[in-house]
C-alpha cells in the first residue's frame, strides 16, 4: 500500500559551514526526514561525514535521520551510526558478504533497516530480504556525488519493487534518490515511490525557498 509521499532533503547539498542551521531550516520548511549520505571514498568515489557529525546534528531536529551508508565493509560502523542518532540505516547488498546478517544487526540495534540498490543492481537482490526490511532505496544516479542527472531506466525497477511490496502486503517504504527535482518527481511517485530524497532541488535558492521547494516535490 503506497503511503503519502515523504520528502527527505539530502544534507549533501546543504551549506556544510552552517549544517545545524540548514537542518533546522528544512525541518521548519516541512521536511519529513533528514537524509544523511555517508561516503567512504572506497565504496563510492567521495568522502563525506562520519558518526560524529550525525551526533552533532541530532539535537537540531526531532525529524527521523535517514542515514544511507555508502561504505564497505559496512558492518563495523552500524553501531556507531545507531548510537549517533540514526533512525533508519540503509546499506548496499555489495557492502558486505551477508546482507541478511547486516539487516539483522541493524534491527538488533533497535533501528529501521534499509537496503539500497545501485542503478545496475537488479530488484531481485531483494528476493530473500524484502520481508525483513523497513525501507528500500532505489538509486536513480550512481552514488558518490550530488547534482547528477536522473537515470530514467530506474523507474521500471521502482515499479517492479512496488508490485512485489504490494503483492506481499508489506509496509515497506520505497524511496528513490538521485537527480530528483520538480520536473520528474511526479513520474517517480507514479512509478510507486512514497519517499523522495532531494538535495539540489531542496536546497536551491537558500532557506527562504526551502518550503516552496519541498512543496513542489510532493508532486
Amino acid at each position: 500500500m503506497q503511503q503519502p509521499v515523504r520528502i527527505a532533503p539530502s544534507i549533501l547539498s546543504a551549506d556544510f559551514a552552517r549544517l545545524g542551521e540548514e537542518v533546522r531550516a528544512v525541518d521548519e520548511a516541512g521536511a519529513d526526514w533528514i537524509h544523511v549520505d555517508v561516503m567512504d571514498g572506497h565504496f563510492v568515489p567521495n568522502l563525506t561525514i562520519g558518526p560524529a557529525v550525525v551526533k552533532a546534528l541530532r539535537p537540531h531536529t526531532k525529524k527521523p535521520f535517514d542515514v544511507h551508508l555508502m561504505i564497505s565493509p559496512v558492518d563495523p560502523f552500524l553501531a556507531a551510526f545507531a548510537e549517533a542518532g540514526a533512525d533508519t540505516i540503509t546499506v548496499h547488498p555489495e557492502a558486505g558478504p551477508h546482507l541478511h546478517r547486516t539487516v539483522q544487526a541493524i534491527k538488533a540495534l533497535g533501528k529501521r533497516a534499509g537496503v539500497s540498490l545501485n542503478p545496475s543492481t537488479p530488484a531481485k537482490a531483494l528476493d530473500y530480504v524484502l520481508e525483513e526490511v523497513d525501507l528500500v532505496l532505489v538509486m536513480s544516479v550512481n552514488p558518490g556525488f550530488g547534482g547528477q542527472s536522473f537515470i530514467a531506466s530506474q523507474l521500471k525497477k521502482v515499479e517492479a519493487i512496488r508490485k512485489k511490496i504490494d503483492a506481499l502486503g508489506l509496509s515497506v517504504d520505497l524511496e528513490v534518490d538521485g537527480g530528483i527535482d520538480q520536473s520528474n518527481c511526479r513520474r517517480v511517485i507514479d512509478a510507486g515511490a512514497d519517499a523522495l530524497v532531494a538535495g539540489t532541488a531542496t536546497f536551491r535558492g537558500g532557506p527562504s525557498a526551502y518550503a516552496d521547494n519541498i512543496r513542489a516535490l510532493r508532486g
